[in-house]
């Protein structure tokens, strides 16, 4: 599939400096009348501790893989009630004058810290930490909700494709099978978990990430035939394009490629039938052709088991589109954002004390966490280990997990995304070899709270 824009990942803005809406909408009712009646029952400034975090992975999960802390950050950084907003919140009495004039000077102005983006998490991993006041947290929750389980269970999917994939390339190609901004997203997040390239354009244009893209097999349906729509593609884009060849007979259609490039064709794509078997004779076809360095991508409803098992098949890349948008079966990571420390008392300096919510299958764990992943004489990850309170003693080689990404009320996280992918390589290389099976299983880790043996009550909840 041959670049259509400048491989290497730009710094761009999402929206040009005129054009950046408010996200201060992008929440729930119920954020605003809790603010609402906090402030009116004089507690809206309690300090208070908020944590995003998965009580369990996706079923059969082994590992999930953080995504979406650019997104959130850039979602925060303009999350203000303008006028509009504010004109609708009072027209549809979801707030009253008094919480109206609270929002129009809103600006966050707490501490929060969080796992960095492409790092791997586990069931009771404090994703996110917020430090705040209960008003300025709250309002928070259904904006950071919905870009982490999004962003995450896409970069959790793409994970276990570029694993099952080795060191072939895999690029996202599912625009056309979800909503057109998730679709942004999923690009950039299936990015930091491996994959090469996009098609979507405005992936490219946003965040940077390469994109790729030729032609459908409505381009060979527009000539007379197949020589004809190849040699128009071929003149287009050069000799290195990839040529579709499934639309009709593959065999004729490779031998015409080959002799348009004089065996310089860069890439042939199937994209039906037994990828196996076909990729294997079309890679024979090449070769007795002259044309060994013709590459084969294959596409056509791929997902990581798909790709596991072509894995012996000659095939050179592959591009995915449903699967990968959808999180693979799982859309969602399960990410819930809770009070798990408030100040005791409504006093400067306060000290904080543990809450916990103890509903049936519901369950958090109070006081603020810190946590650090517990690394081997071999450099494998053996455990998440989780401080209560305060951080957990690390045994020489450890590495803490989180790190700030906002500081009184300013965003310092921010960081280049080719960063996040090498950090995404490096924890998931770290883990133990069972974390690249395809087969259904529990966490490849234990998450453990210091000071105690046993296993995080979210494990056990997993396994009962």
């Amino acid at each position: 599939m041959t670049a259509t824009t400048d491989p290497a990942p730009r710094a761009l803005a999402p929206w040009g400096p005129t054009e950046v809406p408010t996200t201060a909408l992008l929440t729930d009712h119920y954020e605003l009348t809790m603010l609402r009646a906090a402030l009116q029952a004089g507690t809206a400034d309690r300090r208070c501790v908020f944590e995003l975090f998965a009580r369990r992975l996706p079923s059969g999960r082994r590992y999930g893989v953080v995504a979406g802390v650019g997104r959130a950050l850039r979602a925060l950084r303009h999350f203000r009630f303008d006028e509009e907003a504010l004109r609708f919140l009072r027209e549809t009495e979801v707030v009253d004058e008094a919480t109206a004039h609270w929002l129009a000077d809103f600006r966050f102005s707490g501490d929060v810290w969080g796992y960095p983006e492409g790092e791997t998490y586990f069931p009771g991993s404090p994703v996110v930490v917020v430090e705040s006041t209960f008003a300025e947290g709250v309002i928070l929750e259904t904006l950071l909700l919905s870009i982490y389980n999004h962003d995450s269970a896409i970069a959790s999917a793409a994970s276990r494709m570029t694993a099952a994939a080795g060191s072939r390339p895999c690029i996202e190609m599912g625009s056309r099978r979800t909503q057109e901004l998730a679709a942004v997203a999923a690009a950039r997040a299936a990015y930091i978990a491996g994959f090469e390239a996009t098609s979507n354009l405005e992936a490219g244009r946003r965040y940077g990430v390469p994109t790729r893209g030729t032609s459908a097999h409505s381009f060979t349906l527009l000539h007379h035939d197949e020589r004809e729509a190849f040699a128009a593609q071929i003149a287009a884009l050069g000799e290195d394009t990839t040529l579709l060849v499934d639309t009709y007979d593959v065999t004729t259609a490779v031998r015409t490629g080959v002799e348009l490039t004089g065996g310089r064709l860069g890439a042939v794509r199937l994209d039906s039938g037994d990828l196996a078997v076909l990729a294997s004779r079309v890679r024979d076809q090449l070769d007795s052709l002259g044309a060994t360095g013709t590459r084969i991508i294959v596409t056509s409803d791929l997902d990581e088991f798909t790709i596991g098992a072509l894995s012996g098949a000659p095939v050179d890349g592959y591009g995915v589109g449903t699967a990968l948008v959808t999180g693979s079966g799982h859309p969602t990571c399960g990410f819930v954002y809770k009070l798990v420390a408030r100040a005791d008392s409504d006093e400067p300096g306060a000290p904080l004390v543990s809450v916990a919510k103890k509903s049936a299958d519901k369950i958090s764990v109070g006081g603020r966490k810190y946590a650090l992943r517990r690394i081997d004489a071999s450099g494998t990850a053996e455990c998440e280990v989780l401080g209560v309170g305060e951080p957990p003693t690390s045994d020489g080689n450890d590495r803490p997990l989180l790190v700030p990404l906002v500081r009184a009320g300013e965003v310092v996280g921010d960081e280049p995304l080719d960063l996040a992918r090498e950090r995404h390589r490096r924890s998931r290389a770290e883990l133990p070899l069972e974390a690249a099976k395809m087969s259904r299983g529990e966490p490849v880790i234990d998450t453990r709270y210091a000071g105690t043996a046993d296993p995080s009550p979210f494990r056990r909840q997993e396994s009962r």
